[in-house]
């Protein structure tokens, strides 16, 4: 089985689109940017390509004779933290389905949709210092046109160590990010790697404690093939 990246642009500058295809073609994967180029028994691996009609390719991926890497329901059980939430319990912070739910003396919290934020904008879409500023966030959100078709989630913000500020005020924080295949971790890396230049010390994958990570695999379990901690 052939292993293949899906690749669309992502938005950002040609500059970086360029850097991961590079990246992609120096790691031995196959690069394609159409449907049309996948071939029967081939392994697709989507890079910005998933969203937003994940069933209308997983329909012309089956006509191909090819498989994604993940399942309809294994790619909706990562799009909506609503369901990976229930498994992580106090392995993530608390959330809340709707913003009526919680308690006003509680606080500060972030909000976001159900697969996206808009981090970038932290000061005015994601961070609330308490409820009534969270009312206020929520109703900056349903006015997105990436957010509003989305469940908008309340969840409780856990302070982590900080670096510094970065665009739009979001704290650049002590974060890692670790990518999972079969649930085993094939990689890890400082989540903020655009700051690293700018940081007082560089952050190291080894101070994750590696029972935490398998822990959070076990309990995903075969719910995703393929996925991000």
């Amino acid at each position: 089985m052939r292993p293949v990246i899906l690749y669309r642009a992502s938005g950002n500058s040609l500059k970086d689109d360029e850097l991961e295809k590079e990246a992609i073609h120096s790691a031995g994967f196959e690069l394609i940017s159409s449907r049309m180029e996948i071939k029967e028994n081939d392994l697709v691996i989507c890079r910005y390509s998933a969203w937003p009609f994940y069933n209308e390719l997983a329909e012309d991926i089956k006509l191909a004779k090819a498989k994604l890497i993940n399942s309809i329901s294994q790619h909706n059980y990562i799009a909506d933290l609503k369901n990976y939430v229930v498994d992580l319990a106090e392995l993530t912070p608390l959330t809340w389905d709707r913003i009526e739910d919680i308690p006003d003396n509680e606080g500060p919290f972030v909000l976001k949709g159900a697969t996206n934020s808009r981090k970038n904008h932290w000061k005015t879409h994601m961070f609330a210092k308490d409820k009534k500023e969270a009312i206020e966030v929520q109703g900056r959100l349903l006015a997105d046109g990436l957010i509003s078709y989305q469940d908008i989630y309340v969840r409780k913000y856990i302070p982590l160590r900080k670096y510094l500020d970065g665009f739009g005020g979001i704290p650049i924080t002590k974060e890692f990010r670790f990518f999972i295949c079969n649930q085993e971790i094939l990689s890890g890396g400082y989540y903020w790697s655009n700051y690293v230049e700018d940081l007082p010390e560089i952050p190291l994958v080894k101070d994750v404690p590696i029972d935490f990570l398998n822990n959070v695999i076990k309990r995903i379990g075969n719910n995703a093939t393929f996925y991000v901690v």
